[in-house]
């Protein structure tokens, strides 16, 4: 009988945010796969887990996917976790996800801890209707897709290093205009969080001054639903003009 492969959130900060059900679901794992076993064995002892443990990252998981695959088909029940938040949100674990379910395995993905929840919820923007963007490219395909999100209404989400915070901030005043309102939450969870709300202008001049630390998340309210129909508006009228 094949075993399980359980998708396992572990805490972006305080480790009290670690839930009763995933501590027992990694007590009770044949095998644990970390996307880094240094990191992941401090919140593996803090907890008294030791479960075997082996490393699924960004660089390896194309080779291993299949092998795990075939390791939960011989009856292993196998956790995958992050060094932080949910498996698969930013980090490794969608490959792995994707080659069990096409082979028919059970996966079970349990609620917990992911980043951009808490800084969306905090933000003051609209939760009903986002999008989730993650990291942006870094150069090709970068400056298109910031021209395609100028016009998107909906609540943007992205993730940032603290080393790019301020020049990616300085391209979206370029892109989605100068007095765009946004939130920068940092340090999710943890002693020093942060969260700095203002317009994208604003935030930016602040983090020049004070130098970001930490893992970021950026909440950028959408545009306004008026300015997009004002354009829908005049795009039909030249097209009935042209006809």
């Amino acid at each position: 009988m094949a075993g399980i492969l359980y998708i396992v959130p572990t805490p972006v900060g305080n480790l009290e945010d670690m839930t009763f059900r995933a501590i027992r679901v990694l007590k009770e794992a044949d095998l644990i796969l970390a996307e880094d076993t240094r990191t992941s064995s401090v919140l593996l002892k803090h907890y008294e887990i030791k479960g075997r443990l082996e490393s699924h990252h960004k660089f390896n998981e194309h080779k291993t996917a299949s092998m795990i695959k075939e390791r939960i088909l011989s009856g292993l029940n196998v956790a995958l976790i992050s060094d932080a938040g949910t498996p698969g949100i930013s980090d490794p674990g969608f490959l792995l996800v994707r080659t069990c379910v096409q082979e028919g395995i059970e996966v079970q993905t349990l609620p917990g801890a992911t980043a951009f929840v808490p800084a969306l919820v905090s933000s003051g923007y609209p939760c009903d209707r986002f999008c989730f963007e993650g990291f942006l490219p870094q150069k090709k395909g970068r400056q298109t897709r910031l021209t395609e999100l100028a016009e998107e209404t909906r609540t943007m989400i992205f993730y940032e290093s603290p080393y790019r915070l301020v020049k990616t901030l300085e391209q979206f005043a370029e892109s989605f205009g100068p007095e765009r309102e946004c939130s920068v939450a940092r340090e999710i969870s943890k002693k020093f969080e942060e969260h700095k709300r203002g317009t994208l202008t604003e935030v930016a001049a602040w983090y020049r001054e004070h130098e970001p630390k930490g893992e970021i998340v950026i909440i950028v309210s959408g545009a306004p639903e008026l300015k997009k129909k004002k354009k829908f508006k005049e795009k039909e009228k030249s097209e009935g003009q042209d006809a």
